[in-house]
Protein backbone atom coordinates (compact mmCIF):
# COMPACT_ATOMS: atom_id res chain seq x y z
CA UNK A 1 0.00 0.00 0.00
CA UNK A 2 1.33 3.47 -0.57
CA UNK A 3 0.99 6.36 1.41
CA UNK A 4 0.81 10.03 1.10
CA UNK A 5 3.54 11.27 2.97
CA UNK A 6 3.78 15.01 0.77
CA UNK A 7 3.53 17.94 3.41
CA UNK A 8 1.46 20.72 2.16
CA UNK A 9 2.96 23.69 0.72
CA UNK A 10 0.46 26.55 1.24
CA UNK A 11 -1.11 28.22 2.48
CA UNK A 12 2.20 30.01 4.09
CA UNK A 13 0.76 29.39 7.67
CA UNK A 14 -0.21 25.87 8.25
CA UNK A 15 -2.47 24.37 11.01
CA UNK A 16 -1.54 20.95 12.91
CA UNK A 17 -2.24 19.74 15.80
CA UNK A 18 -0.12 18.93 18.66
CA UNK A 19 -0.74 14.71 19.12
CA UNK A 20 -3.16 13.20 21.61
CA UNK A 21 -7.11 14.01 20.51
CA UNK A 22 -9.69 13.89 23.33
CA UNK A 23 -10.65 10.50 25.13
CA UNK A 24 -13.57 8.58 22.81
CA UNK A 25 -16.03 6.72 25.21
CA UNK A 26 -16.54 3.95 22.45
CA UNK A 27 -13.00 2.92 22.29
CA UNK A 28 -12.82 2.68 26.25
CA UNK A 29 -15.68 0.74 26.53
CA UNK A 30 -15.17 -1.25 24.17
CA UNK A 31 -11.29 -1.62 23.06
CA UNK A 32 -9.87 -3.98 20.31
CA UNK A 33 -7.43 -3.86 17.42
CA UNK A 34 -10.78 -2.72 15.12
CA UNK A 35 -11.65 0.20 17.47
CA UNK A 36 -8.48 1.72 17.77
CA UNK A 37 -8.21 1.60 13.98
CA UNK A 38 -12.20 3.16 13.67
CA UNK A 39 -11.04 5.71 16.22
CA UNK A 40 -8.26 6.62 14.55
CA UNK A 41 -10.31 7.13 11.04
CA UNK A 42 -12.31 9.19 13.09
CA UNK A 43 -9.90 11.40 14.69
CA UNK A 44 -8.11 12.16 11.88
CA UNK A 45 -11.34 13.06 9.74
CA UNK A 46 -12.56 15.05 11.89
CA UNK A 47 -9.69 17.06 11.69
CA UNK A 48 -9.77 17.35 8.11
CA UNK A 49 -13.46 18.41 8.48
CA UNK A 50 -12.45 21.07 10.35
CA UNK A 51 -9.75 21.82 7.80
CA UNK A 52 -6.68 21.26 9.41
CA UNK A 53 -3.56 21.09 7.03
CA UNK A 54 -1.45 18.22 8.66
CA UNK A 55 -3.53 16.46 11.25
CA UNK A 56 -2.47 13.95 13.81
CA UNK A 57 -4.08 9.92 14.38
CA UNK A 58 -4.77 11.52 18.11
CA UNK A 59 -2.25 9.33 19.19
CA UNK A 60 -4.73 6.03 19.36
CA UNK A 61 -1.84 3.79 18.49
CA UNK A 62 -0.69 3.86 22.14
CA UNK A 63 -4.21 4.41 23.84
CA UNK A 64 -4.48 2.57 26.96
CA UNK A 65 -7.62 2.24 28.78
CA UNK A 66 -5.41 1.72 32.16
CA UNK A 67 -3.20 5.18 31.88
CA UNK A 68 -5.30 7.71 30.95
CA UNK A 69 -3.16 10.38 32.89
CA UNK A 70 -0.29 10.62 30.52
CA UNK A 71 -1.97 9.09 27.31
CA UNK A 72 0.52 6.16 26.89
CA UNK A 73 3.11 8.67 26.13
CA UNK A 74 5.22 7.01 28.36
CA UNK A 75 3.93 3.45 28.91
CA UNK A 76 3.79 3.00 25.41
CA UNK A 77 7.16 3.13 24.69
CA UNK A 78 8.52 1.92 28.20
CA UNK A 79 6.40 -1.22 27.88
CA UNK A 80 7.90 -1.81 24.75
CA UNK A 81 11.82 -1.47 24.20
CA UNK A 82 13.92 -4.46 25.43
CA UNK A 83 16.31 -4.20 28.96
CA UNK A 84 13.31 -2.58 31.04
CA UNK A 85 11.38 -4.40 33.64
CA UNK A 86 8.08 -3.02 34.26
CA UNK A 87 7.03 -5.04 37.32
CA UNK A 88 7.86 -2.13 39.92
CA UNK A 89 8.57 -3.96 43.48
CA UNK A 90 8.39 -1.62 46.69
CA UNK A 91 12.31 -1.68 46.82
CA UNK A 92 12.36 0.04 43.46
CA UNK A 93 9.28 2.52 43.93
CA UNK A 94 11.52 3.95 47.14
CA UNK A 95 14.95 4.13 45.28
CA UNK A 96 13.20 6.18 42.47
CA UNK A 97 11.29 8.63 44.63
CA UNK A 98 15.07 9.08 45.89
CA UNK A 99 16.12 11.04 42.44
CA UNK A 100 13.24 13.67 43.62
CA UNK A 101 13.45 15.46 39.93
CA UNK A 102 9.97 13.37 38.98
CA UNK A 103 8.10 14.24 42.20
CA UNK A 104 4.41 14.09 40.76
CA UNK A 105 5.51 10.25 39.92
CA UNK A 106 5.03 7.98 43.16
CA UNK A 107 6.76 4.76 41.29
CA UNK A 108 8.67 4.70 38.05
CA UNK A 109 7.46 3.93 35.04
CA UNK A 110 10.20 0.79 34.48
CA UNK A 111 13.13 -0.52 35.91
CA UNK A 112 16.43 -0.58 33.66
CA UNK A 113 17.92 -4.27 34.07
CA UNK A 114 19.70 -4.82 30.98
CA UNK A 115 21.05 -2.94 27.60
CA UNK A 116 18.09 -0.87 26.19
CA UNK A 117 16.76 -2.82 23.16
CA UNK A 118 13.95 -2.92 20.38
CA UNK A 119 12.14 -5.55 22.31
CA UNK A 120 8.15 -5.73 20.61
CA UNK A 121 8.29 -1.81 19.77
CA UNK A 122 6.92 -1.47 16.37
CA UNK A 123 6.55 2.38 15.25
CA UNK A 124 6.28 1.58 11.28
CA UNK A 125 3.24 -0.96 11.99
CA UNK A 126 1.92 1.83 14.47
CA UNK A 127 2.34 4.61 11.73
CA UNK A 128 1.24 1.84 9.08
CA UNK A 129 -2.08 1.90 10.29
CA UNK A 130 -2.57 5.26 11.04
CA UNK A 131 -1.84 6.74 7.14
CA UNK A 132 -3.64 3.29 5.72
CA UNK A 133 -6.60 5.28 7.04
CA UNK A 134 -5.71 9.12 6.57
CA UNK A 135 -6.42 9.39 3.06
CA UNK A 136 -3.94 12.40 3.09
CA UNK A 137 -0.70 13.42 4.75
CA UNK A 138 -0.31 12.65 8.45
CA UNK A 139 2.28 13.55 11.50
CA UNK A 140 3.65 10.74 13.67
CA UNK A 141 4.62 11.68 17.31
CA UNK A 142 7.19 9.86 19.67
CA UNK A 143 8.51 11.07 23.15
CA UNK A 144 11.85 12.26 23.73
CA UNK A 145 14.16 9.67 24.44
CA UNK A 146 15.40 12.41 27.62
CA UNK A 147 11.95 12.51 28.68
CA UNK A 148 11.14 8.63 29.19
CA UNK A 149 14.71 8.21 30.88
CA UNK A 150 13.76 10.52 33.42
CA UNK A 151 10.71 8.12 34.16
CA UNK A 152 12.86 5.03 34.46
CA UNK A 153 15.49 3.53 37.69
CA UNK A 154 18.25 3.25 36.09
CA UNK A 155 19.92 -0.33 37.78
CA UNK A 156 22.14 -0.74 34.08
CA UNK A 157 23.59 1.88 32.61
CA UNK A 158 26.52 3.75 34.08
CA UNK A 159 24.29 6.90 34.51
CA UNK A 160 21.45 9.48 32.79
CA UNK A 161 23.78 10.30 29.73
CA UNK A 162 24.00 6.67 28.58
CA UNK A 163 20.68 5.76 29.52
CA UNK A 164 19.15 8.52 27.70
CA UNK A 165 21.78 8.29 24.20
CA UNK A 166 20.39 4.53 24.46
CA UNK A 167 16.86 5.17 24.23
CA UNK A 168 17.69 7.38 21.36
CA UNK A 169 19.52 4.85 19.28
CA UNK A 170 16.47 2.59 19.89
CA UNK A 171 13.92 4.78 18.45
CA UNK A 172 16.30 5.94 15.88
CA UNK A 173 16.61 2.49 14.47
CA UNK A 174 12.53 3.18 13.83
CA UNK A 175 12.13 6.14 12.22
CA UNK A 176 13.61 6.62 9.06
CA UNK A 177 10.81 4.52 7.08
CA UNK A 178 7.91 5.78 8.81
CA UNK A 179 5.04 6.37 6.50
CA UNK A 180 4.09 10.43 7.38
CA UNK A 181 4.62 13.62 5.81
CA UNK A 182 6.22 14.75 9.53
CA UNK A 183 7.79 12.90 12.52
CA UNK A 184 7.65 14.91 15.86
CA UNK A 185 9.15 13.92 18.75
CA UNK A 186 7.75 15.73 22.06
CA UNK A 187 9.63 16.84 24.95
CA UNK A 188 8.04 18.60 27.76
CA UNK A 189 10.50 17.89 30.80
CA UNK A 190 13.42 19.83 29.28
CA UNK A 191 11.90 23.56 29.71
CA UNK A 192 11.50 22.81 33.44
CA UNK A 193 15.06 21.61 33.57
CA UNK A 194 17.40 23.86 31.42
CA UNK A 195 20.78 21.91 32.98
CA UNK A 196 19.82 19.00 30.99
CA UNK A 197 19.24 20.98 27.62
CA UNK A 198 22.51 19.82 26.41
CA UNK A 199 21.92 15.79 27.03
CA UNK A 200 18.57 15.93 25.53
CA UNK A 201 19.50 17.48 22.67
CA UNK A 202 22.05 15.59 21.67
CA UNK A 203 19.66 12.84 22.06
CA UNK A 204 16.84 14.61 19.64
CA UNK A 205 18.85 15.08 17.10
CA UNK A 206 19.91 11.10 16.81
CA UNK A 207 16.15 10.71 16.04
CA UNK A 208 15.92 13.32 14.18
CA UNK A 209 19.04 12.98 12.02
CA UNK A 210 17.39 9.38 10.91
CA UNK A 211 14.14 11.54 9.63
CA UNK A 212 13.31 11.22 6.10
CA UNK A 213 10.42 13.88 5.88
CA UNK A 214 9.46 17.02 7.88
CA UNK A 215 10.76 17.31 11.13
CA UNK A 216 9.42 19.22 13.97
CA UNK A 217 10.04 19.06 17.90
CA UNK A 218 7.56 19.57 20.21
CA UNK A 219 8.28 21.44 23.61
CA UNK A 220 5.56 22.27 26.25
CA UNK A 221 5.72 23.12 30.06
CA UNK A 222 3.59 19.92 31.13
CA UNK A 223 -0.14 18.89 31.43
CA UNK A 224 -0.78 17.06 33.98
CA UNK A 225 -4.27 16.61 34.86
CA UNK A 226 -4.29 19.69 32.72
CA UNK A 227 -1.89 21.80 34.68
CA UNK A 228 1.73 23.07 33.93
CA UNK A 229 3.88 21.03 36.03
CA UNK A 230 7.45 22.96 34.71
CA UNK A 231 8.36 25.98 35.99
CA UNK A 232 10.85 28.12 33.66
CA UNK A 233 10.54 30.49 30.09
CA UNK A 234 12.12 29.78 26.86
CA UNK A 235 14.82 32.31 26.66
CA UNK A 236 17.22 30.17 28.80
CA UNK A 237 16.49 27.27 26.05
CA UNK A 238 17.42 29.39 23.22
CA UNK A 239 20.90 28.02 22.68
CA UNK A 240 19.44 24.50 22.97
CA UNK A 241 16.21 24.91 20.25
CA UNK A 242 19.43 26.49 18.04
CA UNK A 243 21.11 23.50 17.88
CA UNK A 244 18.36 20.85 17.12
CA UNK A 245 18.52 19.66 13.61
CA UNK A 246 14.73 19.95 13.05
CA UNK A 247 12.59 21.74 10.32
CA UNK A 248 10.30 23.72 12.55
CA UNK A 249 9.27 24.03 16.40
CA UNK A 250 6.06 23.32 18.48
CA UNK A 251 5.80 25.38 21.26
CA UNK A 252 3.52 26.31 23.82
CA UNK A 253 2.89 29.80 23.91
CA UNK A 254 -0.77 30.58 24.25
CA UNK A 255 -1.02 30.02 28.03
CA UNK A 256 2.94 31.39 28.58
CA UNK A 257 3.80 34.99 29.34
CA UNK A 258 3.95 37.66 26.40
CA UNK A 259 7.95 38.25 26.90
CA UNK A 260 8.34 34.29 26.04
CA UNK A 261 7.72 35.50 22.36
CA UNK A 262 10.05 38.27 22.79
CA UNK A 263 12.68 35.07 23.25
CA UNK A 264 11.97 33.76 20.03
CA UNK A 265 13.76 36.17 18.39
CA UNK A 266 16.67 34.74 18.55
CA UNK A 267 16.11 31.00 16.73
CA UNK A 268 18.01 30.76 14.09
CA UNK A 269 15.76 31.88 10.98
CA UNK A 270 16.59 28.77 9.07
CA UNK A 271 14.22 26.79 11.70
CA UNK A 272 10.49 27.17 11.58
CA UNK A 273 8.03 28.67 14.19
CA UNK A 274 5.46 26.67 15.31
CA UNK A 275 3.21 28.74 17.55
CA UNK A 276 0.45 27.49 20.00
CA UNK A 277 -2.47 30.07 19.74
CA UNK A 278 -4.96 27.98 21.45
CA UNK A 279 -4.83 27.20 25.36
CA UNK A 280 -5.82 23.50 25.69
CA UNK A 281 -5.52 24.34 29.40
CA UNK A 282 -9.16 25.99 29.64
CA UNK A 283 -12.39 25.14 28.33
CA UNK A 284 -12.79 28.93 26.96
CA UNK A 285 -13.18 28.44 23.07
CA UNK A 286 -11.27 31.14 20.88
CA UNK A 287 -12.90 32.79 18.79
CA UNK A 288 -11.31 33.58 15.44
CA UNK A 289 -10.89 37.07 16.21
CA UNK A 290 -8.89 35.70 19.30
CA UNK A 291 -6.54 33.31 17.01
CA UNK A 292 -5.32 35.83 14.36
CA UNK A 293 -4.72 38.20 17.11
CA UNK A 294 -2.38 36.25 18.92
CA UNK A 295 -1.05 34.95 15.25
CA UNK A 296 -0.52 38.98 14.57
CA UNK A 297 1.55 39.58 18.16
CA UNK A 298 4.21 36.96 17.60
CA UNK A 299 4.49 38.24 13.77
CA UNK A 300 5.46 41.46 15.35
CA UNK A 301 6.83 39.89 17.94
CA UNK A 302 9.60 37.47 15.91
CA UNK A 303 9.13 39.02 12.21
CA UNK A 304 7.48 38.39 8.78
CA UNK A 305 8.02 35.09 7.35
CA UNK A 306 9.12 33.40 10.46
CA UNK A 307 5.82 31.82 11.40
CA UNK A 308 5.39 28.53 9.28
CA UNK A 309 2.84 26.72 11.73
CA UNK A 310 -0.04 27.38 13.77
CA UNK A 311 -1.40 25.19 16.33
CA UNK A 312 -2.22 24.29 19.95
CA UNK A 313 -0.27 24.43 22.85
CA UNK A 314 -0.04 20.67 23.33
CA UNK A 315 -2.31 17.61 22.87
CA UNK A 316 -6.21 17.81 23.83
CA UNK A 317 -6.58 15.04 25.58
CA UNK A 318 -7.36 16.72 28.53
CA UNK A 319 -10.68 18.07 27.26
CA UNK A 320 -14.11 17.34 25.48
CA UNK A 321 -14.55 16.48 22.14
CA UNK A 322 -16.67 19.40 21.72
CA UNK A 323 -14.83 21.85 23.29
CA UNK A 324 -11.44 19.97 21.18
CA UNK A 325 -13.48 20.34 17.87
CA UNK A 326 -14.88 23.87 18.53
CA UNK A 327 -10.84 25.09 19.01
CA UNK A 328 -10.23 23.11 15.73
CA UNK A 329 -12.49 25.12 14.09
CA UNK A 330 -11.59 28.29 15.37
CA UNK A 331 -7.86 27.57 14.40
CA UNK A 332 -8.27 27.11 11.36
CA UNK A 333 -10.73 30.03 10.93
CA UNK A 334 -8.10 32.27 12.84
CA UNK A 335 -5.71 31.66 10.58
CA UNK A 336 -7.74 32.20 7.52
CA UNK A 337 -8.79 35.74 8.92
CA UNK A 338 -5.20 36.55 10.09
CA UNK A 339 -3.75 35.74 6.27
CA UNK A 340 -6.95 37.42 4.59
CA UNK A 341 -8.32 34.15 2.86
Amino acid sequence: MSFDTSLPTNPEILTTTVGSYSPIDWLAALPSEQSVEDATAVVIHTQQRYGIDLPTDGELYRFDVNHPDTNGMIEYFISRLGGIDTNVGLTDARNFQEKQEMSFRRKPAGVVRGPIGEGSLDLQEACARSAAVANGPLKFTLTSPYMLARTLLDNHYAGLEELTLAIADALADQVSALPAACVQVDEANVPGSPENAPLAQKAINRILDKVNGEKAVHFCFGNYGGQTIQAGGWQPLIDFLNGLHTDHLVLELAHRPDDDLDALKEIDPKIKLGIGVIDIKVNHVETPDEVAARIQKATAAVGPGRIGWVHPDCGFWMLKRSIADRKMDALVKGRDLFLGR
